[in-house]
């Protein structure tokens, strides 16, 4: 079953049994108050009757009994209106009887007479002895009916008792009457409940229609979808949630292009890294081969493949170790140590590779600053940094500061190189990547994985790099070790920490 219809039924169900139910109670509570009103009707007629035909001895001002003329005068009245009575004295004879209406009275109806308690009955079963209304036959007839039954005292001494009733075909046509017009409200309820109900559910599921349709598109690898949201309910919630779903698969496969784009690039860049010094070992293979090398330059030669064949080792092996600090494969031991003293060290053994750029290096730090890391990877870290700062500077300044910030150490690294432009600074974390193309043979950078390793060990530390450069001017690296308690604990077998 479509949920259209579905929810069509759920809603016309309720409303059907919400109306069932006021109906019954509705007709209940009706059925009631006409029983109540007719007995308080019935009390009326009673009291009047008895009023109007009670007499007393005018010399002791006793009860004298009741004159007939009186009361079959109030019978032929109250019998237009099906109204019948009779009458008992207090040895339970009968004085009068309306129509033939003799009623039975039994003995728990005379005990509660006596105390002076009006009796109500809802249904009786009278038995007519006659029927004598002006000039008509008489017949039997047996009919159900109401009525009370009511004592009269006089100088509490009891008189009278008046049995008076009306027919509950009578009441019954009233609550039938009722009856017919609460099925003609509910006809129409009904009615108006499937209209409404249809346009609440055709509401409903015109929306999710929409989400199904924009679903399917999504299926089909369209992630531009976007539904509307007004923020009204749960299915506005759920098309929010759509939103967000498609926003981030949209995202997501843009990074899957990015990334196959990478993937490209590096097997590119991979393949161009080691092609060039394999080119010349195979040139050079040749030469001693065929003897067209001469004497003199076999040994220039030995060394231009050993260097060739050492640039390649390490990029092999700077490569591996990409991958191994990328899946936490490395050893970490991580203690306190002063920084101070590993920069000087830096800063002594860079010292001639800064200067045949003409570079000064200047150190700006305190005379101890502890930082918590591991040493070797700390000075990893450094070393391609600095180095970096070397490669891409000319005849300029090259600042190493560090000071202690809030939860850890912080170190920079300022040159006033040839800078990098805003794309230049997103890529510089790519493997093969390189800001100065020109440079790509460089002694000191050939294999473009520097600064992919630097991240990947800062990011191990818990710790955070930032770049500030400006194209032209020079470049920043700040760098951001965390304190011990402040550096997670990557849960890698290799973890080792030392307080010392």
């Amino acid at each position: 079953m479509r949920l259209m219809y579905r929810q069509m039924l759920g809603f016309v169900a309720v409303i059907l049994s919400l109306m069932a139910i006021l109906t019954v109670s509705f007709i209940s509570v009706t059925d009631q108050t006409i029983y109540q009103s007719t007995w308080r009707q019935l009390t009326k007629y009673s009291d009047s009757l008895v009023w109007d035909s009670i007499r007393y001895n005018p010399k002791t001002n006793d009860f004298a009994g009741f004159e007939n003329s009186a009361l079959s005068s109030n019978a032929r009245l109250l019998s237009r209106q099906d109204v019948h009575f009779a009458i008992y004295n207090a040895a339970k004879k009968e004085l009068y009887a309306s129509n033939g209406f003799t009623p039975k009275l039994t003995a728990s109806d005379w005990k509660h007479l006596k105390n002076g308690d009006i009796v109500k009955k809802k249904a009786d079963y009278p038995a007519f002895r006659r029927v004598n209304v002006e000039g008509k036959e008489s017949y039997k007839t047996s009919s159900e009916m109401t009525l009370i039954i009511h004592p009269y005292f006089y100088k509490q001494k009891l008189v009278a008792i008046v049995t008076i009733g009306t027919f509950v075909s009578t009441i019954r046509q009233n609550v039938k009457q009722l009856l017919k017009n609460f099925v003609f409200a509910f006809l129409l309820a009904l009615l108006v409940a499937l209209v409404i109900s249809y346009m609440i559910a055709r509401s409903l599921t015109k929306r999710i229609d929409k989400l199904n349709t924009a679903t399917h598109l999504v299926a089909q690898g369209n992630y531009q979808v976007h539904l509307d949201n007004k923020n009204k309910d749960e299915l506005d919630e759920l098309s929010a949630n759509f939103n967000q779903m498609v926003g981030s698969l949209r995202t997501s496969r843009e990074e899957i292009r990015r990334q196959e784009e990478r993937r490209k690039q590096f097997m590119a860049d991979a393949a161009h890294e080691m092609r060039t010094p394999l080119t010349t070992i195979n040139g050079l293979l040749e030469g001693l081969a065929y003897d067209a090398i001469p004497e003199e330059d076999k040994m220039h030669s030995i060394q231009l493949m050993q260097n060739d064949t050492k640039r390649l080792i390490r990029l092999v092996n700077d490569n591996l170790n990409y991958e191994k600090i990328r899946t936490n494969q490395i050893s970490m031991e991580r203690k306190v140590f002063d920084a101070a003293a590993v920069l000087e060290n830096l800063r002594e053994q860079l010292r001639k590779k800064a200067a045949a750029n003409k570079d000064e290096l200047k150190l700006v730090v305190p005379d101890s600053i502890p930082v918590y890391a591991d040493y070797d990877r700390f000075v990893q870290i450094m070393f391609n940094i600095i180095q970096n700062a070397i490669q891409f500077t000319t005849g300029g300044q090259i600042t190493i500061s560090a000071q202690r910030v809030a939860q850890g150490t912080e170190v920079k690294v300022a040159d006033t190189g040839i800078g990098m432009t805003e794309e230049q600074v997103q890529n510089i974390w790519e493997r093969f990547y390189k800001a100065d193309r020109s440079r790509m043979n460089s002694q000191y950078g050939e294999s473009g994985l520097g600064m992919a390793i630097v991240r990947q060990l800062v990011e191990l530390h818990g710790g955070k790099i930032d770049v500030d450069s400006t194209y032209g001017q020079g470049t920043t690296f700040t760098v951001f070790f965390p304190d011990r308690e402040y550096a997670p604990h990557n849960g890698s077998k290799h973890d080792h920490y030392d307080d010392a």
